[in-house]
């Protein structure tokens, strides 16, 4: 059967292969990149170099979600995130914005922002509001606490079956409220509020996520700190266990992987598609 995931002026057709988001952090301490697109020019033209590399969708973060980083007002969030969005317009990409304020949803919808990435789940008092009337495509992750102490001490009884109850209480909200099944995609939250063992764990599961939500899975593994555990590497030297970590997602059935290293995963998956597909 057909999968489709409706995001504003795409809808992409899920199966063929993966999908492959981009990341682009406009902010000043991201765990990875932090910095180096915070000033427009350098955004538009890393976001340049991601299309020209074959990225599907360009995620753009005005706020750090690294663990320990606090909160940034709405007003800074928006004077970051805006300026990259309305760059990119043009581009001939997906533009997702990667918010869980309900004021930044709203005007990123408004300034043409093709999906809504939030690692609140839309459980924000607004936030459902804010993007039901809209055509986007929904992100809905987890995260057990905040990032200001989500890696303090995470405890499951059972990660997997916690997360999928939670993910799927999120995506009924969101359909009782008026969305599309079409408009929405899941993300276990690898690295947010949980150990290296739930990570993996998730990660193996992932078909099984899929499976009983009835729903794409996006996996965002690269460079986290999950990828540093097995392999000793700092975050700078992360790329080759990014790109395991990448097809390692998508074999257990991921549709979406969201990458720092865009020309490098979208390669890896092309030779992986070649060497698996019939």
């Amino acid at each position: 059967m057909r999968q489709f995931l409706q995001c504003g002026r795409f809808r992409f057709e899920l199966g063929r292969r993966p999908l492959v988001m981009g990341v682009l952090n406009v902010t000043p301490d991201s765990f990875s990149d932090g910095g180096q697109y915070h000033a427009l020019e350098f955004a538009v033209s890393r976001a340049e170099d991601m299309v020209a590399s074959g990225v599907d969708l360009i995620d753009i973060g005005g706020e750090s979600t690294r663990p320990g980083s606090p909160s940034v007002p709405v007003a800074e969030e928006l004077a970051r995130v805006m300026p990259a969005l309305y760059a990119l317009q043009e581009a001939g990409k997906a533009l997702s914005v990667d918010t869980c304020k309900p004021e930044v949803m709203r005007e990123a919808i408004i300034a043409g922002a093709d999906m809504i990435n939030d690692i609140n789940g839309f459980r924000a008092p607004g936030a459902i509001e804010a993007v039901v009337n809209s055509d986007c495509g929904l992100c809905v992750m987890h995260m057990q606490g905040t990032p200001q102490d989500m890696q303090a001490q995470p405890v499951y009884a059972d990660v997997v079956a916690e997360v999928i109850a939670f993910l799927r209480e999120r995506v009924q909200a969101l359909v009782a409220a008026g969305v599309d099944h079409e408009r929405i995609c899941v993300d276990p939250g690898l690295g947010f509020g949980k150990t290296v063992d739930h990570n993996y764990t998730l990660l193996r599961h992932t078909g099984r996520i899929a499976d009983e939500l009835g729903v794409p899975v996006l996996i965002g593994l690269s460079r986290k700190s999950m990828i540093g555990a097995v392999t000793g590497r700092p975050v700078e030297a992360r790329m080759a266990g990014s790109l395991a970590g990448a097809l390692a997602a998508v074999a257990q059935g991921a549709r979406i992987v969201r990458v720092h290293d865009v020309a490098e995963t979208v390669d890896a998956l092309k030779v992986w598609r070649a060497a698996t597909i019939d």
